[in-house]
């Protein structure tokens, strides 16, 4: 699970809806992508992190692993 961009996008009002339609994707297929049942392609990261997200790191977003902290 990507905890980080999950907690934010929550937190921003971003929906799987908003991801979607900017990838050109289905919502399910993102909603997938998040939980961990298939990953997102790095280009996908990079246009997901640039457009809602861009004050935010690569690594920080989408990291598995919660104990990575965002860059200072």
């Amino acid at each position: 699970m990507l905890n980080n961009l999950e907690k934010l996008r929550k937190e921003r009002g971003v929906t799987l809806v908003d991801m979607a339609d900017l990838l050109h994707v289905r919502y399910q297929t993102v909603s997938d992508k998040i939980s961990g049942v298939s990953d997102f392609k790095f280009q996908e990261a990079v246009i997901i992190q640039r457009n809602f997200f861009p004050e935010f790191d690569l690594v920080y977003l989408f990291s598995k692993d919660s104990t990575i902290k965002q860059p200072t």
